[in-house]
């Protein structure tokens, strides 16, 4: 039963995704995939500087990333709140899973291009990867079509809180209630919070747990992560009884661990 629980959830999942009647319709066209390298910073780099390191990245992402049309968008998070202070996120997403594998052959086009002379490319990869420790670990995600998209490009460093909770081997379901669950969330809690300036949920696709359910709520600043909560206890306040009896639900989806993670969104 619990195998057929979990491949239940899977296909669950993948039919929210590419619903032609999800959210999503109605917003902006959103990534369907995104990867996240968990890198860390290079501890015995004595010439560390943080405005070189930003400039070095913000040109790679200027003359390279932001130019590969096989990828939607790309950022750097920074530990604020985690378990390890050399963590340090570099997330892309993609439009498709074909994209995915395009990406790497396209940037070594674009970096000869951006630098024809292939010293200066050695060295320019050599000052980069001086900041960061070999170790790394890369995670593919799913989008789900319930987020808050941002309603403008971020022009200053914000918050990132990420919320990591666990699919549960649940004993009864079904993609309906989970879809009315997920969506009342969006519309009644999520979107109403002002404070949430971004939202964007996801599961796992490729990468160790695939139990991972991921929230990232984009803020001002920490300071406004309380206010946050506030609104959301609020919000789930004013929810009918039916909204309530919904939301109930949502627990047997899941186990009700969840881990919390709070990084700082690197505008470059």
């Amino acid at each position: 039963m619990k195998t057929t629980n979990r491949f239940f959830l899977a296909m669950t999942i993948m039919f929210l995704l590419f619903s032609t009647t999800s959210f999503s319709q109605d917003e902006p066209k959103r990534p369907k995939y995104l990867t996240v390298t968990t890198m860390h910073w290079n501890m015995d780099n004595d010439d560390f500087e943080m405005d070189e390191w930003k400039a070095l990245e913000k040109e790679y992402l200027d003359k390279v990333v932001r130019k590969n049309e096989f990828v939607v968008s790309a950022s750097y998070y920074m530990h604020q709140f985690t378990a390890d202070n050399t963590e340090l996120l570099y997330v892309q997403t993609y439009a498709s899973w074909e994209a995915i594998d395009k990406v790497g052959k396209r940037n070594a086009e674009l970096e000869k291009e951006a630098w024809p002379d292939e010293d200066a490319r050695k060295a320019l990869a050599k000052k980069r990867d001086a900041y960061y420790d070999l170790r790394h670990s890369d995670e593919i995600y799913a989008t789900l079509p319930y987020a808050k998209l941002m309603a403008e490009a971020p022009t200053k460093d914000m918050t990132l809180y990420v919320r990591k909770s666990h699919f549960a081997n649940y004993e009864d379901g079904s993609d309906e209630e989970f879809d009315k669950i997920l969506q009342m969330g969006r519309d009644k809690i999520i979107g109403n919070n002002e404070f949430i300036k971004g939202y964007y949920p996801s599961v796992h696709a490729w990468g160790a747990d695939k139990t991972e359910y991921i929230e990232a709520f984009i803020v001002e600043s920490v300071g406004e992560l309380d206010k946050m909560f506030d609104k959301t206890q609020e919000l789930i306040k004013e929810l009918t009884d039916e909204e309530k009896a919904v939301g109930k639900n949502r627990g047997k989806y899941f186990t009700g661990v969840h881990g919390d993670y709070i990084y700082t969104y690197v505008h470059m």
